[in-house]
């Protein structure tokens, strides 16, 4: 038990940042659900609007209980929204390659490749979020 313990207080970064993540899914299909339930949106924009939605919400979580952001102004926050979208934008484009390579060069199967990609999408996003876009803003 004083294992589990210490190794909860030695990661918690990494496990706020697993947590929020798998919210952070959970914004996506309820969108996407929602907007296809109750709306015409054709699928481009409901996957669009859903995963604006949840960059959003990530945004917002990891800013505050992920990396406890230390930006103090508007003008700081916006600098770190456009850095993190930019992240974001990097990793979805970065997925789309590992799927596009995996499957049309290697011929591997789209399950796993895909599994792949998402495991290399989440270290991605996660040290572009600890090392480029919430820095300690303090003078």
């Amino acid at each position: 038990m004083k294992f589990l313990i210490q190794l909860f207080k030695n990661n918690k970064e990494v496990i706020a940042y697993l947590f929020w993540g798998v919210l952070t899914t959970v914004v996506d299909l309820i969108v996407a659900f929602l907007l296809n339930q109750y709306t015409n949106v054709n699928i481009f924009w409901n996957t669009a609007i859903a995963w604006f939605a949840s960059v959003l919400f990530a945004f917002f979580t990891n800013r505050k209980w992920v990396f406890h952001s230390k930006a103090n102004t508007w003008q700081e926050v916006l600098t770190e929204m456009k850095s993190f979208t930019l992240g974001r934008v990097t990793s979805w484009i970065l997925e789309e390659a590992i799927i596009w390579v995996g499957q049309t060069l290697m011929h591997g199967s789209f399950n796993v490749v895909k599994i792949l990609a998402q495991i290399l999408v989440i270290i991605f996003n996660y040290f572009w979020s600890k090392f480029i876009v919430f820095i300690n803003h303090d003078k």
